[in-house]
């Protein structure tokens, strides 16, 4: 056998180290050019998970191949071990200490698995090594008992040397070489800051909030949510609730900020709501822009103005802006064909519009963009449109209308977007200058419809102006709704920072469209600097749907008696900002009883309490030693990387440092034991359980103004716990001691409650609509779908061996699959195949177990297979051969060519064996050889 791996590999690492645990001979092949390890077996035969191979050598080297426990292992480590650590790696939320917590209780004996090594000891081990450099795993001391036993062992020097990984020092050089890295002069800043008392109060908020010269000034807009519906939690995260804590924090920073946000009420989705619920446009917007702004107080969202677009000040704004373009010879007039739905006797607004993308071939894109390839289409263009609304076909209509040139604008607009996109998300950048690229069109902006702002031109005083060209302009008309002086923020580029918070879908029109309507007026707009976009958030299993009651909306939250804070900080845990993401019942349960509840919560309680009993609620004096001085140094590295990551607008990233200064206070407590040092009859070990005291409360103190943008009303409890006022919503870059001796706190109290299982059950039965049992049948020749192990021969001819490899090559695939968030009916059908070839391989073993204890038979009474059997597996080789071209030929998926040439692979080996010769060997020893030196010319 031959590995070929990178160095340094972690993967390959573990393969090899299997091997020198297993003394098994292997031939290694260190390349850069390996993208990943793979193990070679024989020629036929390749493992490419890294787990896979090392259960494949334990079982050659004889241990029990069919082992429940070994299996839930290796997928615990696969789905969730792996993801935490390249959580941490990746500088993201991770929940390592649940992990870690886990790890502790299951690492008590010295092997995870009975009373020998085994594949997970190996498998789990070599994940755990990303983490051997940190001080992660230090307060967990039966898992390092367990880690430090392979880590110092023979076989991993052995491995590390081969692989040229380093072997990092013991923890105690560690710990030293920690102590070395923070300066004196570290120390001394940190002690200087702490005793600093005189910190600036937050800054008083007047209303109306204007820009004021010499301030950071700082105007957030989160995109409007239409109102003909309640939002779902992914609008709430994408948009208003993003917003709301970046404003937050700006205000903590005292920056000088408005945060503006409203509904887009125009347009036919309004008409038709309309219809529908027998009510006038007007009335559909009043009844939901209340229910909206319900919705949003009870998530606590801290607009300084939440406005709406149907208003005169839209109509005066909007129509000064297209007049001014109409000057500046920015408009075109033509045609356009529209799409009439002769049932429900209106034009279709261009979301109201499904069909097939005429460029990627996706089956539901809308009218306006394709979800999938992200691309802009117009709804004519579209294959087999359908009316949303009836599911009729459209039929086209020629009308005339306005367009907006953007060909014109467009060097006014690169110029601009080059200056500023450096603020923006990666995924923002990419989308708008995917549209750049592509060469930008001139973009109808007006509509043959009723209700919208109308259009203030001859011959054009019938129509009204498309929502996308109308919707942004809110932004200005709802500010001009909040102050007169609503030009101070939006035509003041020169002092004000804007900020836009959206979901990605929204990009287009804002970082385009809007942009170039602003620059044509050639008025000074001020024009967005920090466009933040995020993925989307999926629910569960698929997406939010409110005509199948799939998902929680903003209205569904609040009643289920999971308070307001719990569903931001969960939301804002699993934010999208680099990739979607998905809402978990399961998840908020364990991030709730975990994070908040172990964590945060049982650390300000525990602390909080202790204070209150042994020192009646005063805080004691405190004199700070070199290891509580050292602590300073590492909370106020957190305290900047929190800041950091918030100016850059990294809102989920930025909870991880708020959650490790909890986990200093945690192990400090822990460490010191103030509830011994307080009995001891030394009066300095007395004096040490008032230092700690008093700094976990200070530590408690920094923590609620930290958590004040995630979770404001939580913020409020915890500074009311500790006596103090809002007063210390000053954040600034440094750890201070805003609570000294002497400081009376108020009456503690849990800030957390546990979420039980069964709420999470009724809750996820109670959403999950018609979703449940929905999953869509095996797609065609999907071989994922279809199991095919029952092709292959007859059972007599299986051996354990080469249904172990096949159990290795299946579990690949369905860690694959789990990983990649395949559907649902491909993971079940893909691991039913392998349960019924890890039966087959229990029942291989039984058979060979017994044949191995009874006499040995004559030679003459050897089964030989019939001539029948021979010929059958024959042809079944050629058919899958042929089966394996076709779908190279047809460029087939990874996937499903993977799968059949390990059927193909199988059953040549049990036509080997059938025929007495040796699967390992090679079908033609010379002919192989000459292939070989054939290709090296």
């Amino acid at each position: 056998m031959k590995l070929i791996t990178r160095s340094n590999d972690l993967s390959g690492l573990k393969v090899l180290l299997a091997a020198e645990y297993l003394n098994i001979p292997i031939e290694l092949e260190i390349t850069p050019s390996a993208e990943k390890p793979v193990l070679i077996i024989n020629e036929d035969c390749r493992l490419f998970s890294s787990n896979s191979a090392v259960w494949y050598l334990f079982c050659l080297n004889g241990h029990k191949k069919v082992n429940p426990s070994q299996d839930k292992w290796m997928d615990w480590e696969s789905t969730i071990l792996q993801p935490e650590v390249q959580a941490l790696t990746n500088k993201q939320p991770h929940q390592l200490v649940t992990v870690l917590e886990h790890l502790d209780k299951s690492t008590r004996n010295k092997f995870l698995i009975g009373n020998s090594l085994s594949a997970a000891d190996v498998i789990v081990f070599s994940s755990l090594l990303e983490l051997s450099n940190g001080k992660l795993m230090d307060s967990y001391s039966t898992l390092m008992k367990w880690f430090n036993q392979m880590y110092t062992s023979d076989q991993f020097k052995a491995t590390a040397s081969k692989m040229n990984f380093k072997i990092k020092e013991t923890h105690a050089e560690q710990a030293e070489e920690e102590e070395a890295a923070i300066s004196a002069e570290e120390i001394e800043e940190a002690v200087r800051y702490w005793a600093q008392s005189n910190i600036p109060k937050p800054k008083t908020i007047i209303h109306p909030v204007l820009p004021v010269e010499g301030e950071r000034n700082i105007l957030i807009t989160s995109a409007l949510p239409y109102v003909n519906n309640f939002p779902h939690l992914g609008n709430i995260i994408g948009c208003v609730l993003s917003a709301d804590v970046f404003a937050r924090y700006c205000r903590l920073r005292n920056y000088n900020t408005l945060y503006i946000c409203g509904t887009d009420e125009y347009g036919t989705a309004t008409e038709t709501k309309a219809l529908e619920e027998g009510l006038t446009p007007q009335q559909i917007c009043d009844k939901y822009f209340k229910l909206h702004d319900e919705v949003y107080k009870w998530f606590d969202i801290s607009f300084d103005h939440f406005g709406r677009t149907t208003t005169p000040n839209q109509t005066k704004i909007a129509q000064d802006i297209f007049l001014k373009l109409h000057h500046n010879n920015y408009l075109v007039e033509d045609t356009m064909e529209q799409l009439l739905c002769e049932h429900c006797k209106i034009f279709l607004a261009d979301r109201f519009v499904e069909g097939t993308c005429p460029l990627c071939g996706y089956e539901d894109a809308r009218g306006d963009q394709c979800d999938k390839c992200g691309k802009l289409v117009n709804a004519v263009e579209l294959k087999l449109p359908r009316c949303k609304m009836c599911r009729h076909t459209p039929v086209i209509k020629t009308s005339k209308h306005l367009f907006l040139n953007l060909p014109k604008i467009e060097d006014k607009l690169t110029s601009w977007m080059e200056s500023v996109t450096a603020g923006w998300t990666h995924n923002a950048r990419v989308i708008a200058n995917s549209w750049v690229k592509e060469g930008l069109k001139p973009r109808c902006i007006t509509r043959d419809l009723k209700w919208g702002t109308p259009v203030p031109l001859e011959g054009y005083t019938d129509k009204v102006f498309y929502v996308w060209f109308d919707a942004p302009i809110g932004y200005l008309s709802i500010t001009a709704c909040y102050t007169e002086e609503w030009e101070r923020w939006w035509k003041n580029r020169e002092q004000v920072v804007h900020y836009e918070f959206m979901a990605k879908d929204n990009v287009p029109f804002h970082s385009v469209v809007f942009p170039s309507s602003q620059l044509g007026t050639h008025d000074p707009y001020t024009l967005v600097n920090h466009l933040i976009a995020t993925e989307y958030l999926n629910y569960e299993d698929g997406k939010f749907s409110k005509s199948r009651g799939v998902g929680v909306f903003g209205n569904n939250a609040q009643e289920t008696g999971i308070p307001a804070d719990v569903w931001r900080f969960y939301l804002l845990y699993v934010r999208p900002e680099s990739q979607d993401s998905t809402f978990s019942w399961a998840d908020l349960m364990t991030k709730n009883n975990t994070e908040l509840l172990n964590n945060l919560g049982n650390f300000a309680n525990r602390a909080l309490s202790f204070l209150e009993k042994n020192y009646d609620s005063c805080v004691p004096s405190m004199t700070l030693g070199q290891e509580e001085n050292m602590l300073l140094v590492r909370i106020n590295r957190e305290l900047k990387q929190y800041i950091s990551l918030l100016e850059n607008a990294k809102l989920r990233d930025a909870i991880r440092p708020i959650f490790s200064i909890s986990r200093l206070g945690n192990q400090l407590m822990q460490a010191a034991q103030p509830w011994v040092l307080i009995k001891s009859t030394k009066d300095e070990e007395k004096k040490r359980a008032g230092t700690v005291i008093g700094l976990c409360a200070n530590i408690i103190c920094q923590l609620s103004v930290m958590l004040l943008p995630y979770m404001p009303n939580l913020s409020g409890k915890l500074q009311e716990q500790l006596g103090v006022t809002s007063d210390v919503n000053h954040l600034i870059p440094e750890f201070t001691c805003r609570l000294p001796a002497g400081h009376r706190i108020g009456k503690p109290a849990p800030l957390f409650q546990k979420i039980e299982q069964s709420l999470i059950d009724e809750l996820k039965q109670k959403f999950s609509g018609a979703q449940v049992g929905s999953a869509a049948p095996p797609p065609p020749g999907n071989p994922a779908a279809t199991p095919v192990a029952k092709e292959a021969a007859s059972d007599s001819l299986e051996t354990p061996e080469n249904l172990a490899l096949r159990v290795a090559q299946q579990g690949d695939k369905v860690r694959q699959l789990k990983a990649a968030k395949a559907e649902k009916s491909i993971v079940t059908a893909a691991v039913a195949e392998l349960l019924d070839l890890k039966k087959r391989l229990a029942t291989a073993e039984e058979s060979a177990k017994q044949i191995h204890q009874a006499p040995a038979p004559a030679a003459t009474e050897k089964p030989t297979p019939s001539s029948s059997d021979l010929e059958n597996l024959t042809k079944q080789v050629a058919e899958q051969g042929d089966k394996v071209r076709g779908l190279k030929t047809a460029k087939a998926d990874k996937a499903s060519i993977d799968a059949a040439v390990a059927v193909l692979l199988d059953l040549k080996k049990q036509l080997a064996l059938a025929e007495g010769k040796d699967p390992a060997a090679p079908a033609n020893p010379a002919a192989s050889k000459g292939k070989k030196k054939g290709q090296q010319k």
